[in-house]
């Protein structure tokens, strides 16, 4: 039921704005129209989502309206929802993000379960076994040592991104899990920073650059005009940090140790041929994602 104040004018409760907005949505083909117009919304509201619904009927002022329409103006543009409201949720825990970084997305979360697969956990441990390490390459937000680092809080984890602000705000966000002990950040390109002779680790993870460069112009508009491209460029072949990655991992890992990358939907073939070529690594696993692509493999030293 519409509302109207004294003067005849429309009052916008939290109903009508979700449908309104849902539509515009539709209507500037965005995804997901009606879960963004509900985070959008939350977001101006600060509340939940589920509370949208608890208070419908709530009307909203003139200050809340204007800053909701800013965002919807901010969406339509194809702005992510992400970067437009700062959070974005992984493995149940909520990220700060920013355009220094990519934004954190399902599938990776199979990346976070092979590791764990790998990774004993304290109970089946022996008094004598030594923490594990675990280095994580091109962190980014952080998302996917962190959510590691909350699952096995018993083993030492490392993470490196060349970018600073990316270090930066994963170092925020392990602040905000209370995990800023458990991790040890810092800054370098891939594994330019470390000696081998001094460091080694049972596990490296990384979830690399692997789009070919023609593609990233066919991307969706939120991915190619918002997010980092340095964070995307595979290369012409998509496959340059992978294979650069697999072609020295093996200096850095201690006998038995795993290797863990996400790869790219069709690169299974390829990324199998440069594994096979490098002569470093056996029992070789391909992992498929929620949606039935190869998306994870993991080797051993």
């Amino acid at each position: 039921m519409e509302h109207h104040s004294k003067s005849g004018a429309t009052t916008w409760n939290i109903v009508k704005l979700l449908k309104w907005t849902t539509s515009y949505f539709k209507l500037h083909g965005i995804d997901s129209p009606r879960a963004a117009a509900e985070i959008l919304l939350a977001h101006i509201l600060k509340l939940k989502r589920i509370d949208l619904y608890l208070r419908y009927d709530q009307p909203l002022c003139s200050d809340e309206l204007t800053r909701f329409k800013a965002l919807i103006k901010r969406r339509a543009k194809r702005e992510p929802v992400a970067y437009i409201v700062g959070v974005k949720e992984f493995w149940s825990m909520d990220f700060v993000v920013t355009r220094d970084v990519l934004i954190p997305r399902p599938e990776t979360e199979c990346l976070v379960e092979a590791a764990i697969s790998v990774l004993p956990q304290d109970s089946n441990q022996n008094a004598q076994d030594k923490p594990r390490r675990i280095l994580e390459l091109g962190t980014g937000s952080g998302a996917i040592i962190l959510a590691l680092a909350s699952q096995r809080t018993e083993h030492l984890f490392f993470a490196s991104d060349r970018s600073l602000q990316a270090v930066a705000l994963a170092k925020e966000n392990a602040g905000r899990h209370g995990l800023d002990k458990a991790v040890d950040f810092f800054c370098g390109d891939w594994l330019a920073p470390i000696s081998n002779d001094r460091h080694r680790f049972d596990m490296i993870i990384s979830n690399p650059p692997y789009i070919r460069t023609r593609d990233i112009g066919r991307l969706q508009p939120e991915i190619y005009k918002y997010e980092p491209i340095a964070a995307l460029d595979g290369d012409q072949d998509g496959l340059w940090c992978l294979r650069l990655i697999i072609d020295v991992a093996y200096l850095f890992l201690n006998p038995g140790g795993s290797l863990i990358l996400e790869i790219g939907h069709d690169q299974k073939t390829e990324v199998k041929k440069i594994i096979d070529r490098c002569g470093h690594y056996a029992k070789v696993v391909f992992k498929k994602d929620y949606s039935g692509w190869d998306r994870v493999v993991q080797m051993q030293k």
